[in-house]
């Protein structure tokens, strides 16, 4: 075998080995072995800090067995949907993962488990109004997402729900603010009281 017969298939065999890290490394290279529910109805809009949302998860067991031998994580996010991410770069859908912005909001992590896995999350309090769906990756031992399940078809807009995001100020605020108000105007009417009864009593 030549010395350019020998380049050549070393130029061959590190261009297949570098596209197949690319595709490691794409959502479009992902297995969608998950099946993921989550409890808010199409439509429905939730407020932050006050409403929690149900996730449920497991291995969907039409795929081979042993198809997830190499599974070890799950991590559920809160993702973006199509309508909160136009004209909005830093929420933008990338194919490769690593720039991937759709996903930015942590619902829980949890050990892989084939069987049913449920959490219930309170939406925090910092969740900005948009509307969103629910997606769990799988990780490996080594923590690359391997596959992944999301609780509605983020493509056709379905079952997606909306995030009320907290504006203004909270109630608790405008009650100590009242209160701190009504205290000041009791302690100064109460001042000009006593210094009046002291100027009386110095006559």
């Amino acid at each position: 075998m030549g010395l350019p017969t020998i380049l050549f298939l070393a130029v061959i065999s590190l261009s297949f080995l570098a596209l197949n890290c690319y595709a490691n490394g794409t959502f479009s290279a992902l297995q969608n072995s998950l099946l993921v529910t989550s409890s808010p109805k199409a439509g429905q809009v939730l407020k932050a800090g006050e409403k929690n949302i149900t996730v449920t998860w497991s291995f969907n067991k039409t795929f081979p067995a042993g198809t997830d031998s190499a599974y070890k994580t799950v991590k559920v996010k809160l993702c973006y949907a199509p309508i909160s991410q136009e004209n909005r770069p830093w929420r933008k859908t990338k194919d490769e993962l690593n720039k991937d912005r759709t996903c930015q909001h942590k619902i829980v992590s949890r050990p892989y488990s084939p069987s049913t896995n449920t959490f219930t999350w309170t939406i925090e309090r910092d969740i900005p109004s948009a509307t969103y769906f629910v997606r769990a990756y799988v990780f490996d031992t080594k923590d690359k997402e391997v596959a992944y399940g999301q609780a509605t078809d983020a493509a056709k807009k379905t079952n997606l729900f909306e995030v009320e995001a907290i504006t203004g100020r909270h109630a608790s605020l405008d009650i100590a603010s009242v209160c701190f108000s009504v205290f000041a105007v009791v302690s100064l009417a109460g001042f000009f009281y006593l210094e009046k009864r002291k100027g009386k009593t110095s006559k």
